[in-house]
């Protein structure tokens, strides 16, 4: 085969180019309709929602639905996955920052509570359909498992079952997002929420009521994400503001 002269550009075959075209295309109507389902579900509830109630907030065709899902159900399932990905990736850069595992797992918690809390759609959502179970195999549940693991390895938190540790932590944050939504709840009621599953996870008093009211990171916004870069400002705004309460 004769080498491409300097300076040229091997073209592109054209079935690449329509293929990438197709990926971005059904990448857009999935986000579509994701978006779509968001508010709906919030505002009616999973149970209540049909696939013309999709349909019609996303302005797209019943057919057009049935190619991407079978049911409004399994809808549900990647949205929850897709949101509850998102919140962690937002939370991770904060969780990082610091060596001690049960400072990260209590951070985590922490962030993707004023997370939802700032964002009552995806709060909302949480409640209502739950967090992605561990059994899907999710992505998401990699960093709260690493360090669960790491804080049971030093001597940090108590060792017992990786299923019990992870219930532990997500019952906590779906109940204090719950509480923090529908019912009057103090403005520190995240930390205190965070700092009782923190005693259960094996932290003693003192120590677990200074992790749960450390000074809190910011969380990063994911681009391009369903949450959008102001659900971060809030979440920080609301939490300076509940800590000045």
């Amino acid at each position: 085969m004769p080498a491409t002269p300097a300076g040229h550009n091997v073209p592109m075959p054209k079935e690449d180019h329509r293929t990438r075209v197709a990926a971005q295309r059904r990448d857009r109507m999935r986000r579509r309709l994701f978006e779509s389902a968001l508010q709906v579900v919030t505002r009616k509830g999973p149970a209540a929602t049909s696939i013309d109630d999709v349909i019609q907030a996303a302005e797209v065709s019943r057919g057009t639905f049935y190619k991407y899902f079978e049911a409004p159900e399994q809808l549900f399932d990647a949205l929850a996955l897709e949101v509850a990905n998102e919140i962690i990736l937002m939370a991770e850069p904060a969780v990082l920052q610091s060596e001690d595992a049960a400072q990260r797992v209590a951070t985590g918690m922490r962030l993707i509570i004023h997370l939802a809390r700032s964002n009552p759609e995806v709060g909302g959502f949480l409640v209502r359909l739950g967090w992605p179970e561990m059994r899907k195999g999710a992505v998401l549940l990699d960093p709260l498992q690493r360090d669960l693991r790491r804080g049971m390895r030093q001597g940090r938190l108590l060792a017992m079952p990786m299923r019990l540790a992870v219930n532990i932590v997500s019952m906590t944050v779906l109940g204090a997002v719950h509480a923090m939504l529908e019912m009057r709840s103090p403005g520190a009621f995240a930390e205190q929420a965070v700092e009782s599953a923190l005693r259960a996870l094996g932290i003693e008093g003192k120590e677990a009521l200074r992790l749960a009211t450390l000074e809190l990171p910011p969380p990063q916004p994911v681009e391009g994400g369903l949450l959008g870069a102001d659900s971060a400002a809030r979440a920080l705004r609301r939490r300076r503001d509940a800590a000045a309460r």
